[in-house]
């Protein structure tokens, strides 16, 4: 017996199975994927990404490399992610099939997710009280932690008894 972790995908794809009556390859646009919960999800963490950079780009810093840093991380999250949502909402991931889409996302989405974890609590901490740095660290945790529910959400992450016996 061999014991080990598997990341068990726990949809499909991040584009969810089609549940439209059309036909799957009825046009470039997955129209199912636009109203599903990952893309609305993507959508919430571009908006709050944008909103973070927006209030720190708008602020007075106190603190270049920390403010810089953290503008580098939300504007790499938010075309990463935009990507994402690219290649799912026009079906992209049917014609690049040499690229492992869900593995690619979840790779993103962990390594992502720490630096912005990072980024905000230094944003946080040099924020020394400015309200517009308040805000956008703000809107960065929140962001952090929507990457973590869209990870949550996507994979399930379990340890699993593999036995090396063939069931018939």
């Amino acid at each position: 017996m061999s014991h080990g972790v598997r990341v068990i995908r726990t949809d499909v794809s991040s584009a969810g199975a089609s549940t439209s009556s059309s036909p799957p390859d009825s046009g470039r646009l997955d129209r199912a994927y636009a109203s599903s919960c990952p893309a609305m999800l993507k959508v919430v963490q571009m908006l709050l990404l944008l909103i973070a950079f927006i209030c720190i780009r708008n602020s007075v810093w106190t603190d270049y490399s920390a403010y810089s840093y953290f503008e580098i991380v939300t504007m790499g999250d938010f075309v990463m992610i935009l990507v994402f949502y690219i290649v799912y909402l026009f079906r992209v991931y049917r014609l690049l099939t040499c690229i492992s889409w869900p593995l690619a996302e979840f790779l993103h989405y962990l390594i992502g997710t720490i630096l912005l974890l990072i980024a905000s609590f230094v944003a946080a901490a040099k924020s020394y009280n400015s309200g517009g740095l308040v805000a956008g660290a703000t809107f960065g945790f929140l962001a952090t932690f929507l990457c973590i529910l869209s990870i949550w959400l996507s994979y399930k992450v379990s340890c699993v008894t593999q036995s090396t016996d063939a069931a018939v």
